[in-house]
């Protein structure tokens, strides 16, 4: 039995609660005295807009982590700098013997945590790390001859086989908060403008940290048996919406999945297809450990042989499709609702992605650098992943000519055009069939509002995607 440390730093990151952290634990339960530490990374933070929701959201979360330390007797300290040197002056500020903290996958956070573990080393301070934000990671689930899977549903199946109790239990944080300590240091969280940042508009109902989450769990959990039927329809309240404080850690995978789990076994459809949708969180975030160059490229390379239209047309249709101006009005519904909001509906992330590669024919990363400017929820494996699956240049089973005609998605999922008239008003006088397609259904109509023609024909889209996309299907791949 080793003896307890003296003292320890947990350096909180996307794990911004108490409640069941991994590091925090095994932090409290080695250690006489806790000291806790966010850094307001400025290697990440100064290429941001001054008007950042991520940031604001952030703040609002590290207000509730430190209040809940402190009613358990500890307190946060944060720091504006850039992590590898703050974390390793902090540590031998305080005279730590070692720092916890939580694993971070993504290639950036990797290098980083590397180097800090260097500097922590030549000053004597070990420097710990704990799976805390999936509930399977890097080489847990594994095909049978030992590689990493590619595929969504054979990890899937792979995943429920191997999932128990085990795997979704929590870390009793609480029973050990003892062990939490304080220091001059913590002089509490700053406002945004002490950073250099201004308010960028949070929408309210994702609430404040930790105790936003608690609420939206609540909320979601007396809907979730009717989650696989109402998902897909942006107009009804179907997700959880927990997706923000997924990224952030403000609630435990663990919790989620062993709710959905639970649920699922005793037969409740709705949190079986939530479990599923967990699940492809935790396969896109094997993917970027064992795949990193699909982050930067795509993750089948045959793929980047694909010529993307270029040029000043090429840059116009781009504008046009951020701003919400490609007379599509699904489309340009969802890309103001992310504008303005910071937030998107998975289907019709599915949907934008779909149309700005495979009819406007741009490159999917150009689409994926804007959804990672503008979402709140931003998350580089899920984002990376679900963008080479529009363009069938990531793990998807599914053949190239994929092609979701926009109409077709109106149709089906806004079929009488309450989502679209929320977020394009000027079409709010249309018919329910007129909405979807305003230019060919309601042209007289269409002479007196200010709303784009459609910036490209879709079926003629659709033949220019499968001649681009024939460079593919002629390596028989």
């Amino acid at each position: 039995m080793h003896s307890p440390l003296e003292s320890a730093l947990v350096w909180f990151r996307r794990d911004l609660r108490v409640d069941d952290n991994a590091a925090l634990y095994r932090a409290l339960t080695q250690s006489r005295r806790v000291y806790g530490v966010f850094v307001l990374d400025r290697d990440i933070l100064d290429a941001l807009p001054r008007a950042d929701r991520r940031v604001e959201f952030i703040l609002g979360a590290l207000r509730v982590l430190d209040e809940d330390l402190r009613r358990l007797g500890g307190a946060l300290i944060v720091r504006h700098g850039g992590a590898a040197q703050e974390i390793p002056q902090l540590a031998a500020a305080l005279g730590v013997q070692a720092v916890f903290t939580n694993h971070d996958d993504e290639p950036q956070a990797l290098l980083r945590d590397a180097q800090v573990a260097e500097l922590l080393q030549a000053g004597g301070t070990a420097f710990h790390t704990f799976k805390d934000h999936v509930i399977f990671e890097r080489r847990e689930v594994l095909t049978a001859t030992g590689g990493p899977y590619g595929v969504f549903t054979p990890y899937k199946n792979a995943w429920l086989r191997k999932v128990d109790e085990f795997y979704l239990r929590s870390y009793p944080v609480e029973r050990h908060a003892h062990a939490l300590a304080t220091t001059p240091l913590a002089t509490g969280v700053p406002a945004l403008a002490d950073i250099g940042f201004q308010p960028a508009g949070l929408i309210a109902h994702v609430g404040e940290g930790s105790r936003g989450a608690e609420a939206l769990l609540d909320d979601f959990l007396d809907r979730i048996t009717d989650y696989g039927d109402r998902r897909d329809f942006p107009a009804v309240k179907g997700p959880s919406y927990l997706s923000v404080h997924l990224r952030f850690g403000t609630v435990s995978i663990r919790r989620l999945a062993r709710i959905a789990h639970q649920r699922m076994q005793g037969g409740d459809r709705g949190a079986e297809v939530w479990l599923s949708e967990l699940i492809w969180r935790d396969f896109y975030h094997q993917v970027m450990y064992h795949h990193p160059h699909a982050m930067r490229a795509a993750f089948r390379p045959e793929y980047d042989a694909i010529t993307w239209d270029t040029g000043p047309d090429a840059d116009a249709l781009l504008q046009a499709w951020c701003e919400g101006r490609t007379g599509y009005p699904l489309v340009d519904a969802a890309m103001r609702q992310l504008h303005q909001t910071g937030y998107m509906h998975n289907r019709l992330r599915m949907v934008t992605a779909s149309f700005l590669t495979k009819d406007l024919g741009l490159d999917w990363r150009r689409g994926e650098a804007w959804f990672a400017q503008q979402l709140l929820d931003f998350d580089l494996a899920a984002n990376n992943g679900g963008w080479q699956w529009a363009s069938s240049s990531g793990c998807d089973a599914q053949p190239y000519f994929r092609i979701f005609n926009p109409i077709a998605q109106s149709e089906k999922f806004d079929a009488e055009g309450r989502f679209i008239r929320r977020y394009c008003p000027e079409l709010a006088g249309l018919d329910n069939k007129a909405i979807h397609a305003p230019w060919e259904r309601a042209p007289l109509a269409m002479q007196r509002v200010d709303y784009p023609r459609p910036v490209v024909d879709h079926a003629a889209a659709r033949e220019r995607t499968l001649a681009r996309y024939s460079v593919v299907k002629s390596r028989k791949i």
